[in-house]
C-alpha cells in the first residue's frame, strides 16, 4: 500500500482521505495512519502547489547555478551545501555529476537579485571555487506537469 499511496499523492496532494481509501482498497483509518507514519519518518517531506508564475502578473526569475567547491574532510560536501541550501532564497540544492558539484536553484524578482546573490553571498562562502549561472527562459514541464500546452485552433471551418 505504501508505494502505491506515495505515487498517489504525489501527483495530487489534495486528494481526501476517502478517496484514497477506496483507490487502495482499505479503510481510510489505515490511510491516515500510513501518512502519519510516512510524514514522522520523513518520507513525506511536505505539501506543495504546483503555480505557473508566468500566467500570473507576479514576477519571477529562476536561476540555475552550478557550483564548483572544495569538499570538506570529513564532511563531504555536505556542509558546504548545508549553508547555501540555508539561505531563504535558494529553491532547491542538489550534488551533481559532472564539471560541478552542485546544482542551485534560486527564484527572485529579477535577473539583477540572482546575479547579487550568486556575487555577494554564494560567491563569497569558504570552499566556493567557481559558479555558472544559467536562467530559466521558459519552463516546459515541471514536476511531471507540463505547463506549456499547445493551443487548441478553435476557429471554425470554411468550406465553400
Amino acid at each position: 500500500m505504501r508505494e502505491e499511496l506515495l505515487a498517489i499523492i504525489e501527483k495530487n496532494s489534495r486528494i481526501g482521505l476517502n478517496e484514497l481509501a477506496v483507490l487502495l482498497g482499505v479503510e481510510e483509518a489505515a490511510v491516515l495512519s500510513e501518512l502519519e507514519t510516512l510524514e514522522k519518518e520523513g518520507i513525506i517531506c511536505g505539501y506543495h502547489t504546483l503555480i505557473d508564475w508566468d500566467k500570473t502578473s507576479i514576477e519571477k526569475v529562476t536561476g540555475l547555478i552550478e557550483v564548483r567547491v572544495t569538499p570538506q574532510r570529513g564532511q563531504g560536501f555536505d556542509s558546504v551545501a548545508e549553508r547555501i541550501y540555508n539561505y531563504p532564497e535558494v529553491r532547491a540544492t542538489y550534488l551533481i555529476s559532472g564539471g560541478y558539484d552542485l546544482l542551485v536553484v534560486l527564484e527572485e524578482k529579477s535577473l539583477r537579485d540572482i546575479s547579487n546573490f550568486v556575487t555577494y553571498k554564494l560567491s563569497t562562502l569558504d570552499g566556493v571555487l567557481s559558479t555558472a549561472t544559467h536562467f530559466v527562459l521558459k519552463k516546459y514541464k515541471y514536476n511531471g506537469t507540463i505547463l506549456a500546452k499547445k493551443q487548441e485552433d478553435e476557429r471554425e471551418m470554411f468550406t465553400p
